[in-house]
């Protein structure tokens, strides 16, 4: 995703390393790039389609080449416009067969995980994690299970947001074009959150990260982060103030 690039480049650095403790190669194609997500959402066809098809282009050739068996993405907002792309090239009677054949292989991070397997992991503090829905993550793609039941599997406990279902405010470019709409649902959510009194949130979309980090006092990650560190990989940053306190020195446990 692009802003995850700009804003988030460590979610990716997490994702190919969980992707690679399982034995997958990951493949990162030169001349891949917006998916047309944000332009195709705020009805600018004429700037999004020809993102489109070029990255439809690039893939397709990597099919093709290399025989790719997925199209990961951990952008929950670019996945959902990604899987779209068979519907919106349809009538295209050169790119409906390649939009088809890359549809067919897109999958969320925690999708191909959980077909794959997590994997052996590493002891991590049993940490008290809100799951935060993404809109376009459990509405435009119904994937719910996965995320939930992988950070089960590596030793987090799941806490489930009252109201899971309701946008957080980010919405793709609400917070800047709907600035009110989006904080009023953006206070609704953090309060729903607070509720359950988590140590950690957990999100699979970098403008829901963003945007409940703003104003929550527990750190923000990416599940593919807490995946990541569960297997083997580095503690998430900023998770230390999440982790519980050492007792003083020289006090002993009863």
């Amino acid at each position: 995703g692009c802003v995850q690039e700009v804003m988030g480049a460590h979610i990716n650095d997490a994702t190919i390393r969980l992707l690679n403790r399982r034995g997958v190669d990951v493949v990162i194609p030169k001349g891949q790039g917006c998916c047309g997500a944000l332009t195709y959402h705020m009805g600018e066809r004429r700037q999004s389609l020809p993102l489109m098809a070029r990255n439809i282009q690039v893939w397709h050739d990597e099919i093709e080449h290399r025989a790719l068996d997925a199209i990961v993405l951990n952008t929950s907002g670019c996945a959902t416009v990604v899987k779209e792309y068979g519907h919106i090239f349809r009538n295209d009677p050169v790119l409906a067969p390649k939009a088809a054949a890359v549809v067919e292989r897109v999958r969320d991070v925690t999708e191909i995980v959980d077909e794959i397997g997590l994997g052996p992991t590493v002891e991590v503090p049993a940490l008290r994690v809100a799951y935060h829905d993404a809109c376009s993550l459990q509405h435009g793609q119904q994937i719910r299970q996965p995320p939930r039941s992988l950070l089960t599997q590596a030793g987090f406990r799941i806490l489930e947001v009252p109201e899971g279902h309701i946008c957080c405010g980010s919405a793709g470019t609400y917070n800047l074009l709907r600035p009110r709409l989006a904080n009023g649902l953006q206070q609704r959510k953090v309060a729903n959150i607070k509720r359950v009194e988590p140590q950690v949130v957990a999100a699979g979309n970098i403008g829901c990260i963003e945007q409940i980090a703003r104003v929550v006092d527990v750190p923000v990650v990416h599940t593919a982060e807490l995946l990541d560190w569960a297997t083997g990989g580095p503690r998430p940053a900023g998770i230390d103030a999440a982790l519980p306190s050492p007792p003083p020195e020289g006090q002993r446990s009863a």
